[in-house]
């Protein structure tokens, strides 16, 4: 199948943003203890630093869809693409709980099993190879139901307690919940909310099908469209968000209110501005190539070698800042979330290094990515690649 350049150029563009996101939560001085889009303790430099990130896992998600979808119409076979999509989502469920949570925590003890955008992902190809069969369009249904419909979900009476609430909850909201007195599980990424992401990605497959200026066209449109509605249903307050705006103390943080919309799970609000944004990006990426689209489409064609690799990285270098700092590996704590960070004790870095290391986390995973790529093209009869 011939790539296409816009998809990997958005791609690669998000995982490019994905990175300050993780440099950020590995390293910033304040990034255990506060949270970067809390009113009362941010800053707009720190608040947009964290929200610009947030376009990273919807981007994903939805070109997962588009890329099975285009999959599907490459291979013309139902059995065989699902049979791929289904093996493919349990082994990046595997790969969640194993490489990207070892990546993530260092903890060789694996204290806590976190499932997050790899897992959702592969939650999401189970039940979308179960889905091939259906037309396009009930599939495209589906998930803007389940985009636009999710949040009635808390309105819901269900009794404190109950079965049914207890077994829907993990699928819909955030959960955490023992394993073992010494493990526990965290679904950070409810996995329903995210399918409905994918499914609409799976519908804007055949719009890969159409001419560049026809369907930039149509991202235009729907980008902006998502983008109007997102403003008036924030602006009115009644739905879309768990969280409702405010005015601040001044318009710069009313701005920010404005903004602070609900990513976990990913609320209809969120979701519309987000995915309005990658719309956008995929209608004005339909030109020619230049340079930055070449270099930032090497790392779109590798994301999940990219994922894993980068993760290792960041988190290599940040033992290397705390050993800098003059800790002792005997006061990192890796068992707790915290990453290695030793407990009570200030450590980390501001958030001008935090700028400084991403670009050269980045910089140095050019090679990485142009070699893997080049060695995945030139080796397809290795179908091991195909999971990486």
């Amino acid at each position: 199948m011939k790539r296409i350049q816009s998809i990997d150029f958005v791609r690669g563009l998000v995982m490019v943003i994905m990175a300050l996101d993780h440099v950020r939560d590995f390293m910033h001085v304040h990034s255990i203890d506060q949270s970067p889009t809390d009113l009362a303790t941010t800053t707009p430099a720190l608040f947009f630093t964290r929200w610009i990130t947030h376009l990273c896992a919807p981007t994903f998600v939805f070109l997962a869809g588009t890329s099975a979808y285009l999959s599907l119409k490459n291979q013309g076979n139902i059995s065989e693409s699902r049979k791929f999509l289904v093996q493919r989502g349990f082994w990046l469920i595997f790969l969640e709980f194993t490489g990207v949570n070892f990546g993530l925590w260092f903890d060789l003890g694996f204290h806590q099993f976190l499932f997050q955008v790899i897992a959702a992902i592969g939650f999401g190809f189970v039940l979308l190879g179960l889905m091939l069969r259906w037309p396009v369009r009930t599939i495209g249904f589906v998930g803007l139901s389940i985009v636009f419909l999710h949040n009635l979900l808390p309105l819901i009476p269900f009794a404190e307690g109950s079965v049914l609430k207890t077994i829907l909850t993990p699928f819909f909201a955030p959960t955490a919940f023992p394993i073992t007195p010494k493990t526990i599980f965290i679904m950070g990424y409810p996995p329903i909310p995210w399918l409905g992401v994918m499914l609409l990605g799976f519908w804007a497959g055949q719009l890969f099908e159409l001419s560049e200026e026809k369907r930039k066209g149509i991202f235009l449109k729907i980008g902006v469209g998502a983008l109007l509605l997102f403003a008036v249903l924030r602006t009115i307050n009644i739905y879309g968000d768990p969280s409702d705006w405010s005015f601040q103390k001044n318009a710069i943080f009313t701005m920010l209110s404005f903004l602070n919309v609900t990513k976990y799970p990913p609320s209809l609000l969120f979701c519309l501005i987000t995915l309005g944004i990658l719309c956008l990006k995929l209608a004005f990426a339909e030109q020619a190539p230049n340079r930055i689209s070449r270099i930032l489409s090497v790392y779109g064609r590798v994301p999940l070698f990219y994922f894993l690799v980068h993760f290792y990285i960041i988190h290599l270098l940040m033992i290397a800042i705390l050993l800098f700092q003059g800790f002792h590996w005997a006061e990192m704590d890796f068992a707790s979330g915290n990453f290695g960070r030793p407990k009570g004790v200030e450590s980390g870095v501001g958030l001008g290094a935090v700028y400084l290391i991403w670009v050269g986390v980045v910089v140095a995973l050019y090679p990485i990515c142009k070699w893997y790529g080049t060695y995945k093209m030139e080796h397809k009869e290795r179908l091991w690649l195909r999971y990486l």
